[in-house]
């Protein structure tokens, strides 16, 4: 059945609505060299907004704050409507080792910023940004729930952390009556499928929304890059130009042109665009609730939301999922063999849990 951006859908184990395509804002801004400006990004987000959109996705230091700022100055007159995102976890002051990370410190002054950058008194979610593999749980989970028992924030989530701490410090909130975590970010599209593994699986078990950044693969997917394009040097700095953090991120590949490739010939026989092919895809999966979808141009962010009424045909699916396969790995490929299927129940067939 063809979505529209006011076909909401319910986040994880909340009763929060929001719109099955997130407007993501690291575009918003010029800040970085290759951003929307002020002008387009308010286009930007009243496009999406005038189609039922309601689902915005920012973080403390995306174009070095400009992007929450332009939220905040953007969003005055519908605040309450929109369901506003941001995450706390990136280095705000350069040399002092308290500005970023996961701790408390880091999360209270973070937050307390973005509430003064984005002009409203509450946050609708907050996530950790990137795991930092020192910060003890406990002290984020109830720093999580300190923020939510203040009204500064309503709901907490995650991105970018290893399967077994997110499962941990979900079954730690619930036996302590802490806020539970409702929405897990990571990367996932036809490029990178890994979270298949663990991560996807895990969120649907533990109530977590999956929302998918970079679905076209840092505009791999959308056909913009050629051969000629790999020899490109990555940078991990998000000042660098798009094609670099392509590079960086491993989405730019021989394996990822070659996926594209697929994609745009399932594009060409449906007359469609590559963009709405691979977010369609990424759609397709039920445990993912929400893409997010970065554009710099009006026109970008209308050819992205034609992937809403896109339905995959069966075959089309097929091709996709081979042409970008990824081995799931011990214990999951064992699992399904029929050899193991036999010694657990002998060759009989059990229905799965509805």
């Amino acid at each position: 059945m063809p979505l529209t951006l006011d076909t909401y859908r319910l986040l994880g184990r909340s009763g929060l609505r929001v719109s099955p395509l997130a407007l993501g804002t690291m575009t918003f801004g010029d800040d970085w060299g290759w951003g929307a400006d002020r002008d387009d990004s308010r286009k930007l987000l009243e496009l999406y907004t005038d189609r039922g959109g309601n689902f915005i996705d920012t973080a403390s230091m995306y174009t070095d704050g400009s992007a929450e700022r332009l939220l905040g100055e953007f969003t005055r007159d519908n605040r309450e409507s929109l369901v506003l995102a941001t995450k706390y976890t990136m280095q705000r002051r350069p040399g002092d080792p308290n500005s970023g990370g996961n701790h408390r410190k880091s999360m209270v002054a973070s937050v307390e910023t973005s509430l003064r950058h984005l002009n409203t008194d509450y946050i609708d979610l907050l996530y950790l940004h990137v795991w930092d593999f020192h910060t003890p749980v406990e002290e984020i989970l109830r720093g999580m729930d300190d923020l939510v028992r203040q009204g500064k924030v309503l709901y907490v989530a995650i991105s970018d952390t290893p399967a077994w701490q997110v499962s941990r410090m979900q079954t730690i909130a619930d036996l302590r009556g802490w806020s539970p975590l409702v929405a897990l970010q990571v990367e996932y599209s036809l490029v990178e499928r890994t979270a298949e593994r663990d991560l996807i699986p895990m969120a649907r078990e533990m109530g977590l929304g999956v929302i998918p950044w970079s679905p076209l693969a840092g505009g791999v997917l959308t056909g913009k890059y050629g051969r000629a394009d790999l020899d490109a040097e990555g940078s991990d700095s998000p000042q660098s130009t798009r094609k670099n953090i392509a590079v960086a991120h491993n989405q730019l590949t021989e394996r990822g042109l070659a996926i594209a490739d697929a994609v745009q010939q399932v594009a060409n026989d449906l007359g469609r665009t590559p963009a709405q092919v691979a977010l369609a895809w990424t759609l397709h999966n039920p445990a993912v609730t929400a893409p997010i979808i970065g554009a710099r141009t009006p026109a970008q962010l209308e050819d992205n939301l034609g992937a809403l009424d896109l339905d995959l045909e069966p075959t089309h699916l097929t091709s996709l999922d081979e042409a970008a396969a990824v081995e799931l790995g011990f214990p999951h490929e064992m699992l399904t063999r029929d050899i193991v299927g036999n010694v657990i129940s002998g060759g009989l067939t059990v229905q799965p849990r509805r």
